[in-house]
């Protein structure tokens, strides 16, 4: 079951953060930036998405307009992302149905985790991943190896995400350098994607010195499945 995410934000820089961060958890992501946009996708489309990220304050309207026509329709859950931080917004954004109201700047973990809360109340989850003996569950974000819980940094949890949600596809290291960029803008160089690979394959892997779940293709990068 693939999460559809709609993003709905006028700076382009935090709708491509967004993006980024989300991506890498394993959801399917669409944007707009403007009010008639977003509507476009969701009335007339005929996308359906499980989840919307709105701002409040677009070019062309506002997030309260986009939030009041989505719970017409069908009542996707919503989670307000925005600068404005007054009560009367919030306030307004919640007696719309609103599920949650993030002000920011906001921490990406954080965010992360408020999705994960909005879309566990709605019964919208990710599909659990199931590699040999490693389970991953991608909603309550633990992984697992023969039962015994695996303890990840966020860092290896989300290069974990991106492996497991491209399996059969060779990935290579430029490939996993942009998804693994930190939102918040730290730099992650080639030098820390291998520390972390191995670090990730110490922990998930039965042998790490002859890898079955994240393999080496010579030259090329790198596969799962």
């Amino acid at each position: 079951m693939n999460i559809k995410v709609l993003i709905v934000e006028d700076d382009s820089s935090i709708a491509k953060n967004l993006t980024r961060l989300l991506t890498g958890e394993g959801y399917v992501v669409a944007s707009a930036a403007t009010q008639k946009e977003a509507l476009s996708k969701i009335e007339g489309d005929g996308d359906t998405f499980d989840l919307i990220l709105l701002d409040v304050s677009l070019p062309d309207g506002n997030g309260f307009a986009i939030c009041a026509a989505v719970k017409r329709l069908d009542d996707t859950p919503v989670i307000f992302i925005t600068a404005s931080a007054d009560e009367i917004s919030a306030v307004t954004g919640l007696d719309l149905g609103a599920d949650d109201y993030v002000t920011k700047p906001f921490r990406p973990l954080e965010l992360l985790s408020r999705i994960k809360s909005v879309l566990r109340r709605r019964g919208k989850a990710e599909a659990v991943y199931e590699i040999e003996d490693l389970r991953i569950d991608s909603v309550r974000g633990t992984v697992s190896k023969s039962g015994a819980e695996l303890f990840l940094s966020a860092l290896e949890y989300r290069l974990l995400l991106v492996f497991v949600n491209n399996r059969g596809i060779v990935l290579s290291r430029e490939k996993l350098l942009s998804e693994i960029w930190d939102v918040a803008g730290e730099f992650v160089n080639d030098n820390t994607l291998t520390v972390y690979i191995k670090r990730l394959r110490d922990k998930i892997e039965t042998n790490p010195q002859v890898p079955t779940i994240i393999k080496t293709v010579r030259g090329l990068g790198y596969i799962v499945g």
